[in-house]
């Protein structure tokens, strides 16, 4: 594969996989070859590949090879998913606490100031760039664990945050105070190295979200 052709790939799994995760592509609905030709102007080849790709990521699925269709939701799904990133992301921001050098304070601190200035956007009232508080929401995550320093582990991590972003996607609500002052109790946390009392806090700020999301289904 030219690099080209990797990157117009890779383009196109990405716009797929945003469009899923964000509803455009709503659960369940089926995913014809040229419809979403026309619609990411690219080739029927490309297309097979990237569908392939997000049948094995769990985004699609194809059952019995009639087709594709994008992956359905179900309160099980969702569940063994928050599961699966307290399993996941608890570990993870243990071993970059232990870890983690001034740069990793750094881009800490970064990433937390962003998205509070976001968060306190939205308890005034301005819904109007749900993206790029969701965005800043997974830099922020992604900053606590980013020096665990295990490729293997972020990969899947980031997995299982979009499935699981997938579902706050769809019934989309805000936690409001509570989750702000979990973020930056985690924050605080993290900085001071009580690896306990961040994954504890982590913890308990996924399973609520998970309470939260539950009840809105």
């Amino acid at each position: 594969m030219t690099k080209q052709t990797a990157t117009i790939g890779s383009s196109t799994y990405q716009r797929i996989k945003h469009d899923i995760i964000f509803g455009v592509l709503e659960p369940g609905s089926k995913l014809k070859l040229e419809a979403l030709k026309e619609r990411y102007s690219t080739s029927n080849s490309t297309l097979r590949e990237t569908l392939n790709r997000l049948t094995s990521d769990g985004f699609v699925e194809a059952p019995e090879q009639r087709g594709f269709r994008v992956t359905p939701v179900s309160r099980e799904d969702l569940i063994e998913i928050t599961e699966l990133r307290v399993l996941l992301e608890c570990h993870a921001l243990e071993q970059s606490i232990e870890n983690g050098d001034t740069d990793w304070e750094g881009n800490l601190v970064a990433a937390h100031h962003k998205l509070h200035l976001m968060e306190q956007k939205l308890l005034a009232g301005d819904n109007s760039d749900v993206e790029l508080w969701k965005r800043y929401d997974w830099e922020f995550h992604q900053a606590l664990i980013a020096a665990c320093n295990s490729k293997n582990l972020l990969a899947l991590h980031s997995t299982i945050f979009d499935k699981y972003l997938r579902y706050q996607m769809l019934v989309l609500t805000y936690r409001g105070d509570v989750a702000v002052a979990e973020h930056r109790a985690m924050f605080d946390a993290a900085l001071a190295r009580d690896t306990q009392k961040a994954r504890d806090i982590l913890e308990a700020h996924i399973r609520n979200g998970l309470s939260h999301t539950l009840e809105a289904m």
